[in-house]
């Protein structure tokens, strides 16, 4: 049958996988590098990894193609919730758990701190939507300047929580949707949201608390402001 599915554009692609985790699908997958569609029958044709792509590599066409399969779908989603099942999407996005030992630093690095960082990935756009340490963390959901303005903040902030990083400027995406579902899908514990003063920032402190909102749960939450010089400012 003839209809609307999508095409990658291999020379745009620049291999980020971002598409293949907003495939919640399966259709799309990486291959050698690239972003490749699996299968026209996991693809729905509406759309939804185009607004992920940072290139501009996928666009639509109408072609012939297998039929959209939604029981097929259906299966490779519920696979895809074994843990022990292949991972889609780019190896360095794969969802794990980190453990750091908790011993005395070596004598050549004196009052060296470990890294706190307790997942990957980190980024909003390439954490999934649900993850067994999602449940019954603490959720640190900080602009990315914060790490470089504040020094302390391995300790002060990452420490105890599960982090999600992201600059709405820059990734140029509205992470409400995003942050709704991983509100909504897991028990979180608590809200930390850490942006810097400037302007911009604000983008994430109304995605995060909007996410808050809409996703029903009734957490305790903060927002803590950076100033540039790498101070906490007080309300």
């Amino acid at each position: 049958m003839v209809r609307k599915i999508i095409q990658i554009d291999q020379e745009k692609c620049n291999g980020c996988g971002a598409c293949a985790q907003a495939c919640q699908e399966g259709a799309i997958g990486m291959v050698g590098g690239k972003a490749q569609l699996l299968r026209d029958d996991y693809c729905d044709g509406l759309g939804n990894c185009l607004p992920a792509c940072p290139t501009g590599a996928i666009t639509f066409v109408e072609r012939e193609a297998a039929a959209f399969d939604e029981a097929a779908v259906a299966a490779n989603q519920r696979a895809a919730q074994n843990p022990q099942a292949a991972p889609q999407g780019c190896p360095g996005s794969q969802a794990r758990q980190l453990s750091h030992r908790q011993e005395p630093q070596p004598a050549a690095a004196p009052g060296e701190l470990p890294s706190q960082l307790r997942q990957w990935p980190v980024q909003i756009k390439l954490a999934p939507v649900k993850a067994p340490y999602f449940d019954g963390a603490h959720l640190l959901v900080a602009a990315d300047c914060t790490a470089y303005a504040y020094g302390d903040f391995h300790r002060r902030f990452i420490r105890g929580r599960v982090t999600l990083i992201g600059c709405p400027k820059l990734d140029g995406v509205d992470y409400t949707e995003k942050l709704t579902q991983i509100l909504a899908q897991n028990e979180i514990r608590s809200l930390t949201i850490l942006r810097m003063e400037v302007p911009c920032c604000g983008g994430l402190e109304r995605a995060a608390t909007q996410a808050l909102q809409a996703s029903g749960r009734f957490i305790p939450w903060q927002v803590v402001t950076i100033s540039t010089d790498g101070r906490i400012l007080e309300p």
